[in-house]
């Protein structure tokens, strides 16, 4: 989640974004959920479109019940929250082997994530966040833990690795993160979220997705957009996704809310532009939100049977989970 106040909200239109070109073959002999021609899919081909909900499992690990509660909705994934040691208490391999087997048991793809990146290079917001190369090495130890789940695990590397004052280092460490995973032997989806908090407001991920595309050897990354109070307007959502989409660039939306510290968030142009163009999204969050966000609850007290309002519109309403979920085809075999 992006708890930093923004610098900028100017949304500039970029030039077109070429085409992602990586090798078809990595298509063809890529194992478990995997990218091709612009997409997710799974290891039989079908598309793999997440509708799915985080989790704040680092700073609620006692809250297991959760992953029965979201797969209650219908979602077909989950990201979850998870911590290396550098902000909170450390996830460790035997922690996050629970967590998978928990999504496994409830028929949930399995986003990680590494929470403490969020915001890095903005000092006076987010002095302890680390880079995305610290972040690969927590990945690095859990390697044998997550080695053979590509099926059903998807590793999103770091949380809105830049705030805004380096957003520029975005495309070089997010490669370089990337072909270092690759060497370690992660065969895994891997998901790249965008600076600026993850909003992308000054257009660096946009921009520069293709070259970092290029950078993974198995053509095997996902982009990620966070979209809050920068997408207050349906066009701005529009030109967002649609941008991916025609540069052959598969997107999700990572995060996403109804409002943002007292802004709208255009909830309803996310929903239905994701469902017309085939993009997944994961609502933020479940629960236990704080720090004067609690309006991004999607239930009540960990409660799968006490939505609130967000979490009504998100699951039951027009284009939310109950409408347009299907469950991963890894499960139905």
């Amino acid at each position: 989640m992006a708890f930093a106040v923004l610098t900028a909200m100017a949304i500039a239109v970029p030039p077109a974004v070429a085409s992602a070109s990586n090798s078809e073959e990595a298509d063809t002999a890529a194992q478990g959920i995997h990218v091709s021609d612009g997409r997710l899919v799974e290891s039989d081909g079908s598309d793999l479109v997440l509708r799915g909900i985080n989790h704040g499992h680092a700073w609620y690990p006692e809250e297991v019940s959760s992953f029965e509660g979201i797969a209650s909705t219908g979602a077909n994934s989950v990201r979850v929250v998870l911590s290396s040691g550098d902000q909170w208490e450390r996830n460790d391999p035997s922690d996050v082997t629970d967590v998978v087997e928990r999504c496994d048991a409830n028929q949930l793809v399995c986003m990680l994530e590494v929470h403490d990146t969020t915001g890095y290079g903005d000092t006076a917001d987010a002095p302890d966040a680390v880079s995305l190369d610290e972040a690969v090495d927590y990945w690095e130890e859990l390697y044998p833990t997550l080695a053979g789940t590509e099926d059903r695990v998807i590793v999103n590397i770091g949380n809105e690795p830049f705030g805004n004052d380096r957003a520029s280092e975005w495309a070089d460490d997010t490669a370089a993160a990337i072909e270092r995973l690759r060497d370690i032997g992660y065969e895994h989806t891997i998901v790249a979220d965008a600076p600026n908090w993850g909003q992308d407001w000054s257009d660096t991920m946009r921009e520069e997705a293709p070259e970092v595309a290029e950078a993974d050897p198995d053509g095997n990354t996902v982009f990620s957009v966070h979209m809050y109070e920068v997408y207050g307007e349906a066009d701005a959502v529009t030109s967002y996704l649609e941008d991916f989409v025609d540069a052959g660039l598969p997107l999700i939306v990572g995060e996403f809310g109804d409002q943002h510290y007292g802004e709208d968030v255009n909830e309803d142009a996310i929903l239905a532009e994701s469902q017309r163009l085939g993009i997944g999204w994961l609502g933020w969050s479940w629960s236990g939100n704080g720090d004067g966000v609690e309006y991004l609850d999607l239930v009540n007290d960990f409660d799968a049977s006490s939505p609130t309002a967000w979490g009504e519109r998100l699951i039951d309403g027009p284009d939310g989970i109950r409408e347009t979920s299907e469950a991963a085809s890894v499960f139905q075999d």
